[in-house]
């Protein structure tokens, strides 16, 4: 837990969660075995594929569910539960097993990120938090890496703590950054916990503090030689800023041997403002001095000043990228696909609207993708019920997700399982990665994807098919209104 150890975080779910359970519990379905699937329908700022994070949270979770006699206290004093299920739920613990893809990888609207099979109770009441966990991390890890491959190849910090939507959004916003692709953040407990690498030199207040922007300056690379960024913009960038900056590297740090140095800008017109400096400091002799810009960046601005011939080495991205302020909710989902009946036959259940988007993909299933063994890029996903097999030595027709009527046949390829098992009878069974292991599989698997699917305008649309068993399946629960 971030915010407050003393939170049971069992009880951050929807009150209409423990309400079902209830019926469930008092109708006999507390021990029916069900199958609830976590995705999402459109990726983030019409994007190509969204970042899978939040796994570690739920794990953390999950290993801490119960219910405490101070949580059983407040229920009880709703005058809505039973005895009898006040005291089920005082012996609360997860008996279920879950499969999830793993943090970082790219994932496209209406694939299982996330499938749980468990009891009807234990799968209904944590649907709040998985939910809150995926949508949000998942949602800053999109648009940390959408950041991150407008940059180019330049660093990028995550900059964004005092503008997030509080303490736990701040904090486990800079951990999805850094999965996303950020080489650190500013945010200090971000890196104690999670050992985010967390940076920062000085504000316009620390120039403002002293008589003059030169002795702001002197004072501060006298005292941090070996990471002297100065603040160039409290006043004016060329006239005083640069000019002074390049005085105190001559004055302090040339007789000690230092060349590594930078000056950052926070206002202002960044593409003129960084090539005007450029010249400046190699004029100086500081070809080595790195320079960094903040003030509200995003994707966007970062493609465009870098077109316009902007020299920068580094950006910290602030408010843009911890709110996801151009499209701050992700939209994952959680819906029941299955039922078990009492011989254990897994009984398929839709959710059928007239808004087609709405319309879910029934049964437990299994999520494949596959990579072409010619380029290693990754072709199509495919989904099928649990009972198939992929077989990857004969040629597949699958459909364009946009148009049913067209197909694509996918040849010489290796059909991989995204979704790995993490909980089987209520025990971890996955060995969870380190962050820098998650950052790093999230960089290769990106790599996987064509050009045309990473596109931030127009992306080409990836291909997310049913196997023709799954769409057979869908196809008659349509007819049928949903009915076996």
């Amino acid at each position: 837990m971030v915010v407050n150890d003393k939170l049971n975080l069992t009880m951050l779910c929807d009150f209409y969660e423990l309400t079902m359970s209830q019926g469930y519990f008092a109708n006999g379905y507390a021990d029916r075995i069900t199958y609830f699937d976590l995705f999402f329908r459109r990726c983030p700022d019409g994007g190509g594929f969204a970042i899978a994070a939040g796994l570690e949270q739920i794990v953390q979770y999950i290993q801490d569910l119960h219910f405490s006699p101070e949580d059983i206290e407040y229920l009880r004093g709703r005058n809505m539960f039973s005895e009898e299920f006040l005291a089920y739920l005082g012996d609360f613990k997860f008996t279920g097993d879950i499969w999830a893809v793993p943090e970082g990888t790219p994932v496209f609207p209406k694939e299982p990120i996330i499938t749980v099979r468990a009891p009807a109770i234990q799968a209904q009441l944590i649907e709040t938090y998985l939910l809150l966990c995926v949508n949000h991390q998942s949602l800053i890890a999109t648009k940390a890496n959408r950041v991150v491959r407008a940059a180019e190849g330049r660093t990028v910090l995550e900059f964004g703590s005092r503008r997030a939507q509080g303490a736990d959004a701040a904090i486990l916003g800079a951990r999805a950054a850094y999965i996303g692709g950020c080489h650190g953040t500013a945010c200090t407990i971000s890196d104690q916990l999670f050992g985010v690498k967390a940076g920062g030199t000085m504000a316009h207040a620390w120039v403002q503090m002293f008589d003059s922007e030169y002795e702001a300056f002197k004072t501060y690379v006298q005292m941090y030689p070996h990471n002297a960024t100065l603040l160039v913009d409290t006043y004016n960038t060329l006239k005083s800023g640069v000019p002074n900056a390049i005085r105190v590297f001559n004055e302090v740090l040339k007789p000690l041997g230092i060349t590594k140095c930078g000056i950052r800008l926070d206002s202002g017109d960044m593409a003129y403002l960084t090539q005007q400096a450029r010249k400046m400091l190699d004029a100086a002799g500081w070809t080595q001095c790195q320079i960094s810009v903040s003030n509200s960046l995003d994707e966007y601005i970062i493609r465009d000043i870098l077109r316009q011939g902007a020299q920068i080495d580094m950006f910290g991205v602030g408010e843009r990228l911890i709110t996801a302020r151009s499209e701050p909710v992700f939209g994952g989902v959680y819906k029941l696909v299955a039922v078990e009946s009492p011989d254990g036959t897994v009984i398929p259940k839709i959710k059928i609207s007239e808004n087609v988007a709405k319309i879910t993909n029934p049964h437990y299933k299994r999520l494949y993708r596959f990579f072409g063994n010619d380029t290693g890029k990754a072709i199509a996903d495919y989904m099928t019920v649990y009972d198939e097999t992929v077989d990857n030595s004969r040629d597949l027709e699958i459909f364009d997700p946009e148009a049913t009527w067209k197909t694509k046949t996918v040849y010489n390829f290796t059909a991989k399982e995204l979704q790995v098992p993490v909980f089987r009878n209520g025990e971890l069974v996955y060995k969870l990665p380190t962050l820098d292991e998650i950052r790093e599989y999230c960089r290769a698997q990106v790599d996987t994807l064509w050009d045309e699917v990473k596109r931030f305008d127009n992306p080409q649309t990836y291909y997310v098919d049913l196997s023709q068993k799954l769409w057979d399946i869908k196809y008659n629960l349509l007819k049928s209104n949903g009915r076996q």
